[in-house]
């Protein structure tokens, strides 16, 4: 909890959530947040040449390859793998596969797949074998548009010949799976325009369905929390305070455990501001003894054509150190070189 005081409290900018561009959901909107853009003298036939050149050489390239694939664009990027296919009748993924190993092969085989296939990959590997990796679904659809949950969908049954929802089903339990569908059905309002009856009256929801009665009526915390825009949800949570002592994220903590209090509190952080969200994935990666590649990579792919910008402005703000400096810290090697090509 204290990761979440901290958080909520001290280190995020109190702002107008109807000047909330920092929303999970929500249509693109310009300014570009984004670290990678399009390579303004793309060529897909002359990058496939450099990329043959240092896989097939004594020792492999990899500086050489990091150099082609963070200054591409992701749609770039698929140009690349169908020219390499076409000139080479094999699969770049797959010669990726083969001259690579460790951290900077799963970072160069994310780089090459689609938004969608790099989410239903994650998704996948979240519900697959032994324990399942909760905060993994929830960072996934929590932080997705209703288009691009309605996309992965698409593509992990395309990939994986099984719905979603029944894997979700199978793999986690309770309120906890109650709350992943909701956010599967892709019904969020992506609108971005507040309406303060509306907040006033979801915020008397909550408490009425928590602190102000025995028990807790879960279905009316998921309902509200899964299908309001993030504007909405930040005038919802300001409200809470208004009617009740204790803030929203604190009566999480008080009235739920397990699973379902961490996503709920995951849902709120992102509706509040969803770069310092994933900040925070970034300091917990490399916080203490040893450091998560994956979820490095995973963080930093992910947004790094959406908000990248942002998560590096509120890292600095939240701890005191840019990410490039701690990233520099806590990793070594051409996966290092990877990830700050990103930034």
């Amino acid at each position: 909890m204290a990761f979440f005081k901290k958080f909520f409290d001290h280190n995020i900018r109190q702002r107008d959530p109807k000047d909330d561009s920092n929303s999970q959901v929500g249509k693109p909107k310009a300014p570009y947040y984004g670290t990678v853009t399009p390579y303004s003298n793309f060529n897909a036939t002359n990058d496939v040449s450099v990329l043959k050149s240092a896989i097939e050489s004594k020792g492999v390239d990899e500086d050489v390859i990091t150099a082609i694939l963070v200054k591409r664009s992701n749609e770039q990027r698929q140009k690349i793998k169908t020219v390499y296919e076409a000139s080479t009748g094999k699969k770049l993924e797959a010669a990726l596969q083969k001259a690579l190993k460790s951290d900077f092969e799963d970072f160069c085989l994310s780089l090459l797949m689609t938004p969608a296939q790099f989410d239903a990959h994650l998704l996948r590997k979240a519900t697959h074998g032994l324990g399942t990796s909760e905060h993994v679904l929830v960072e996934i659809l929590a932080t997705r548009s209703n288009q691009e949950i309605r996309e992965i969908k698409r593509v992990f049954k395309e990939e994986y010949k099984k719905d979603l929802e029944d894997v979700i089903k199978s793999e986690t339990a309770g309120d906890f799976t109650k709350a992943l569908l909701a956010m599967l059905k892709a019904n969020r309002d992506e609108s971005t325009v507040v309406d303060m009856a509306l907040a006033k009256k979801d915020a008397e929801t909550l408490f009425e369905s928590g602190e102000h009665r025995k028990g807790t009526d879960v279905t009316a915390f998921i309902d509200i929390l899964t299908l309001r825009s993030g504007p909405q949800l930040s005038k919802t949570f300001q409200q809470y305070a208004t009617i009740s002592n204790t803030t929203l994220p604190k009566a999480l903590k008080m009235e739920l455990k397990g699973d379902i209090e961490d996503c709920l509190i995951d849902i709120v952080k992102c509706a509040w501001n969803t770069p310092a969200f994933f900040a925070e994935k970034l300091h917990l990666a490399m916080k203490g003894l040893g450091t998560s590649e994956a979820t490095l990579i995973r963080v930093l792919v992910s947004r790094s054509e959406v908000d990248l910008k942002k998560v590096i402005e509120e890292y600095k703000g939240m701890y005191g150190i840019t990410l490039h400096d701690h990233i520099v810290k806590e990793t070594s090697g051409h996966i290092q070189k990877a990830l700050l090509g990103l930034l």
